[in-house]
């Protein structure tokens, strides 16, 4: 009996022939969509710029990029947030994969989603006019573009479930803040009031805050004392934070079960470095 390459094998099995025909030409591109939240007075903050091209030049949409040949996702999202903001070492966590075929009318476009916490008095300083950025209240967020309403609502979902446990709502604020400041911080987050004096002994007996001499004369009548972070306490991490809050369970609110699986890692911050010292 003559024998058979393998590979004669493989080139005349029907089934690859099908995958072959099925799947070339195809063009499948990759992207990168950023949540930018940050805080001020008035409460939590979503980013948000006015999409410059087609298909919806005009209307509002997250700040987002192709993924370049020789980056990763990661790569792209920092410079993505860089261009932006001009600002580095931001706190950036990978979120989601959107990859939902009819999501972008443009072109078949998966998107992976990070969401970013920057101190807003910070980005201002160097904000980019050429996206015409500007912040919305994060509780009444407008409609965007694509699925990126889905986006954000998954991310405030998972900030909700990280920061009842690690006490990263420290990235939204500047390097001296106040007991007050951070407690409308976390009340604004969780739609929820907590009491002065029980907030402020459970924030003190984390051992995370260093009392400042100075103190806040404009928004305080008896003047609140400012407080920085003690970075060495807060690089070294935590098992839980502030048990008063509620534990919310993080569930990725995808329709389709094909989703499921995209992305498994809730707790992965992907660019992170240590704050600087007030």
């Amino acid at each position: 009996m003559e024998k058979v390459e393998k590979s004669q094998i493989k080139k005349d099995n029907p089934k690859i022939k099908e995958k072959k025909r099925k799947y070339s030409g195809k063009k499948l591109l990759l992207a990168v969509d950023c949540i930018i939240f940050g805080f001020d007075e008035e409460g939590l903050k979503l980013l948000v710029i006015k999409r410059g091209f087609e298909p919806c030049m005009g209307r509002l949409s997250l700040m987002g990029g192709f993924v370049g040949e020789t980056e990763s996702s990661e790569d792209a999202a920092i410079r993505v947030l860089h261009e932006l903001t001009g600002l580095e070492g931001i706190y950036m966590e990978q979120l989601h994969l959107f990859s939902n075929p009819a999501r972008d009318p443009g072109a078949r476009t998966s998107v992976m989603a990070y969401f970013a916490l920057i101190d807003i008095k910070s980005y201002q300083s160097q904000m980019s006019a050429d996206f015409q950025a500007r912040w919305v209240p994060a509780e009444e967020v407008p409609k965007l573009i694509f699925d990126h309403n889905e986006m954000v609502e998954m991310a405030k979902e998972r900030l909700r479930y990280k920061a009842a446990l690690h006490p990263l709502l420290f990235e939204l604020l500047p390097d001296k803040f106040t007991i007050p400041q951070l407690q409308i911080l976390y009340e604004k987050l969780y739609d929820t009031k907590f009491d002065p004096g029980n907030f402020f002994k459970k924030i003190r007996s984390t051992g995370l805050l260093v009392r400042l001499k100075e103190r806040d004369k404009l928004n305080s009548k008896k003047g609140a004392y400012f407080y920085k972070l003690d970075n060495e306490k807060y690089e070294e991490g935590f098992n839980t934070f502030l048990n008063f809050v509620y534990r919310p369970k993080f569930k990725n609110k995808v329709k389709k079960k094909t989703d499921k699986k995209e992305n498994t890692d809730a707790d992965k911050a992907v660019n992170r470095t240590p704050r600087k010292s007030a």
